[in-house]
């Protein structure tokens, strides 16, 4: 995966913008946020295998640290298809299970159903050892300060001593400026959907993004085309739809 040559550069988004991207591929162009999210775990299971577990799911374990938002449902997503894969996979979740609605509740009830085991991160309890730790707590739409229990659940990731891969932006880290909060992950890559944020390239982050990811989600070029980028997403993903920008 090498990044594509480009004549112009590759916009970014802040995440008001990346909101604005999902709410007119949702409501007008009819793309089901499922259909999303089913791809984006995808693209980061098969990063995982083919980055992490040296291209064999079944010789790794991966721990899937998974919050209550879209992007612990791509999580979830992800650690199902590792697991159908062969790999050792355990979910930790940042809320009990029963709190979660909505797609990340449907993604988790489809694990429920396999012998992969689901716990709720507890205050005093360590997490179990593994090969990568998949980082969906997080997503785009962090504004500000960490709740507490958030910010445990990234102490506890720190701490647990795995590489982690990262979806959409390391948890803890402010998409649109780059500003880590006191908890955030450091991961060795982060794999970020549909167009790059636009924090993922600030100074403050690098040590936290790691090696930066990009996945084809689905959305139409032609919805791009009506929004003021700052610069062109067009043949983004002609000859690979996972590419490696740094």
């Amino acid at each position: 995966m090498t990044p594509p040559s480009r004549s112009t550069p590759i916009p970014c988004v802040t995440a008001d913008r990346m909101r604005e991207v999902n709410r007119i591929a949702t409501e007008e162009y009819r793309l089901h946020r499922l259909q999303m999210l089913e791809t984006a775990g995808s693209h980061l299971a098969r990063l995982a295998r083919d980055s992490f577990l040296d291209g064999d799911a079944q010789t790794g374990s991966v721990l899937a640290v998974c919050g209550t938002g879209g992007n612990g449902a791509g999580g979830l997503a992800a650690a199902r298809r590792l697991h159908g894969w062969g790999a050792s996979v355990a979910i930790a979740t940042a809320r009990p299970p029963d709190a979660y609605s909505g797609l990340p509740a449907h993604q988790l009830a489809l694990l429920q159903k396999t012998t992969v085991p689901v716990f709720q991160m507890g205050p005093e309890d360590s997490l179990p050892d593994a090969d990568l730790l998949l980082d969906a707590l997080i997503g785009y739409g962090l504004d500000g300060d960490l709740r507490p229990d958030m910010a445990d659940c990234i102490h506890r990731v720190l701490w647990h001593g795995a590489p982690a891969l990262s979806l959409d932006v390391p948890s803890g880290l402010n998409a649109t400026t780059g500003v880590p909060n006191d908890q955030t992950v450091h991961a060795e890559a982060t794999l970020t959907l549909a167009l790059p944020k636009c924090g993922l390239d600030a100074p403050a982050a690098t040590s936290a993004v790691g090696d930066l990811y990009l996945a084809d989600i689905g959305i139409p070029p032609s919805l791009y085309e009506r929004l003021d980028l700052n610069g062109d997403a067009r043949g983004l993903f002609s000859q690979q739809d996972l590419i490696q920008l740094r």
